[in-house]
């Protein structure tokens, strides 16, 4: 309020955004309905196998372009990097599989932040803008918020993530407790 009241104009935040099938993909367009305009361009990424949220995006997206005439978007593919049920040992090949995919993403969009609520997309992506910040060659602030649906322990997504995110955000008291580095806002989505 303060920044608008002085007549100042926050800059542009590119955004990279994690989707996922089904629940997550609606509790992320929820939490970005809340995000000003400063927060453009959008960049979307998906698993290559998701059909669903692509048409949430599109939808969502054309219903911000009517009160925001500047917003912007894209949308991007890479392999998912692991499937419901997959065992252990084969979703270490195909999450180095999505990592080699997200790399040359996560430098051609060079975000300032991502943001992420748990599909295993969000983590070969996450990792991928983690090594470019060690390299020096693009930092950037890494939101992951578990999902409403967790409420005792954390997505295995999360519990990778936690490590490597800038901010953790539960919405439960109980995950804050397990959790201390996490930070807990209530329901948010």
């Amino acid at each position: 309020l303060d920044r608008r009241r002085r007549g100042r104009r926050t800059p542009p935040f590119s955004v990279l955004v994690v989707a996922g099938s089904g629940g997550h993909t609606t509790e992320i367009l929820r939490l970005l309905s809340c995000l000003s305009e400063s927060y453009s361009p959008r960049h979307y990424v998906l698993a290559d196998s998701d059909k669903m949220s692509e048409a949430k995006i599109r939808s969502f997206e054309q219903k911000r372009a009517e009160t925001f005439s500047e917003s912007q978007f894209s949308l991007d593919r890479i392999p998912r990097s692991r499937e419901v049920r997959q065992s252990w040992t084969s979703s270490v090949v195909t999450t180095l599989h999505s990592i080699l995919y997200s790399l040359p993403l996560t430098y051609k969009r060079k975000p300032d932040l991502i943001l992420c609520n748990g599909p295993g997309t969000c983590v070969p992506v996450c990792l991928s803008a983690f090594l470019l910040g060690l390299l020096r060659i693009k930092r950037t602030v890494i939101v992951y918020v578990e999902s409403i649906c967790r409420v005792e322990t954390l997505s295995l997504s999360g519990k990778i993530l936690y490590y490597f995110s800038d901010y953790f955000i539960v919405q439960w008291p109980n995950l804050k407790k397990k959790y201390p580095k996490s930070v807990y806002l209530g329901r948010i989505v």
